[in-house]
This record gives structure tokens, C-alpha cells and sequence, in this order.
């Protein structure tokens, strides 16, 4: 089980985009993950004509390393770290400072 997974609200660490909220939208297999309107770059793309692809400048988010961003806790309106437990006899991810459960 991971502590930070697709679709939770996550803060960037560091970085230019430091303090930016985004959604995980994917998690890639090399620790770093895709997050919704942070670490945003212009690319210059080629048109081809024959495949209907317009050329221009066009934004891309690009992936941030796993460790740079921390889950976010509504309840404290910041960053937290996350620790797990069992309630119930499931596995289920924690905030550690207010030992809430993510999700809930």
C-alpha cells in the first residue's frame, strides 16, 4: 500500500511550484508522480498534417518526484504526513498529526 495515491490532494514541497495544490492524476513506476497544474512546461510541437495533429505551443504537466509532495489535510488546511493502521481489520492510510482517516 502506498501513502500517496491516484486522485488524493497533494501539496508540492519544493521546487518552483512550492505551496501549489494539485490531484495526483497518475503515478508513475519510478517513484514520481503526475500532478493537475503543477510543474506545467511549454512544448513546441511539429504539426503533421496527415495524422490531424495542429502545430504550436502547447502546456504539458510534467512528473514531480514522489518525495517532493506531501498529502494534504483539510482538516488543517496543510501539508501532513501519513502513517497506517488497522481499523477493522483493514489496512487503512492515517493522518498522523490528527489520526483521521484519509478519505473520510
Amino acid at each position: 500500500m502506498q501513502k500517496i495515491k491516484q486522485g488524493d490532494e497533494v501539496i508540492v514541497l519544493v521546487g518552483k511550484d512550492k505551496g501549489k495544490q494539485g490531484r495526483v492524476a497518475r503515478i508513475l513506476n519510478n517513484n514520481k508522480v503526475l500532478v493537475d497544474g503543477v510543474n506545467t512546461v511549454k512544448k513546441h510541437q511539429k504539426g503533421n498534417p496527415n495524422m490531424g495533429i495542429s502545430g504550436g505551443i502547447t502546456e504539458k504537466d510534467m512528473p514531480v518526484d514522489i518525495s517532493n509532495v506531501a498529502l494534504y489535510n483539510p482538516k488543517t488546511k496543510k501539508a501532513d504526513r501519513v502513517g497506517f493502521r488497522f481499523d477493522d481489520g483493514k489496512k487503512v492510510r492515517y493522518f498522523k498529526s490528527t489520526n483521521d482517516i484519509v478519505g473520510l
